[in-house]
């Protein structure tokens, strides 16, 4: 299938290692020209050498700590001073840390807000004008199973990332008009990074194991598997092709059909 991605601009936030990065190489295998960001610039470095050695195009790299109203700009003004208008836009950031509500201070409160919620209001906020005037757009937010279902000892991730959803939500349908869609991918157990912090978390909060960790979540998906960060990125360029142009304000999952409600 011809997603019709070929020479469009796309903006993929955290993309390091992990989903992010599995995104930006989707997409450049479909054509699209990518630009990558996350905190860190040498992790960028080494995750645009490896999108370029699979797809053959090499990423432009926007570092910058999203949690920053500044730095989101100058993220947003180095993707599109390489790239020109933002066609697509990827929000994603790293998951806000285990535990319960008492062990979070009003700081993390504060600090995970502006990460995982105000970074998405804020890069869709950069994005929306370019996209307006063209009449095009892609707006795809990675969230989390959370968001449909919560997880015992992520009351920040439950409550922020549904933040989100209702943001998305809201957006799509102000955009939808425009030729924009608005939508969110929900991934469940998938194998990254941030799987392994939730598994050291879980270990240290029950007094076993990591790998234990695995096994009792495995147990809960039918699938009887962990998800691949490939799985999720199809699903992801799918929703940023011209074939989804009218898939707007939804939230599917990719959990091996671990979420247990109807929708």
């Amino acid at each position: 299938m011809d997603l019709g991605l070929e020479g469009r601009s796309a903006l993929v936030c955290g993309a390091s290692a992990g989903l992010g990065r599995a995104i930006a190489e989707a997409l450049s295998a479909e054509g699209a020209r990518v630009a990558i960001n996350s905190r860190s610039r040498e992790r960028l470095e080494l995750a645009a050498a490896t999108v370029e050695s699979k797809t053959g195009a090499r990423p432009v790299i926007a570092p910058g700590d999203l949690a920053e109203p500044d730095a989101v700009a100058a993220v947003f003004a180095t993707a599109r001073g390489a790239l020109g208008p933002i066609d697509i836009l990827v929000t994603n950031a790293g998951g806000p840390p285990a535990g319960p509500f008492e062990e979070h201070t009003p700081d993390a409160w504060r600090h995970w807000t502006r990460q995982t919620l105000e970074s998405v209001i804020n890069l869709v906020r950069a994005a929306l004008p370019d996209m307006k005037e063209r009449r095009w757009g892609r707006i795809v937010n990675v969230t989390s199973i959370t968001v449909k279902q919560p997880v015992g000892g992520l009351i920040l991730s439950n409550t922020l990332r549904a933040g989100v959803t209702g943001f998305a939500k809201t957006i799509s349908n102000e955009a939808a008009p425009f030729g924009i869609t608005v939508n969110n991918v929900v991934p469940g157990f998938t194998r990254t990074e941030r799987l392994v912090s939730l598994a050291d978390a879980s270990a240290a909060r029950t007094g076993g194991t990591p790998e234990e960790a695995y096994a009792a979540w495995i147990e809960e998906v039918p699938a009887a598997r962990l998800g691949e960060p490939e799985e999720l990125a199809a699903l992801t360029a799918f929703l940023c092709s011209e074939k989804a142009g009218y898939v707007t304000g939804q939230s599917i999952a990719v959990d091996g059909g671990w979420i247990k409600g109807l929708l």
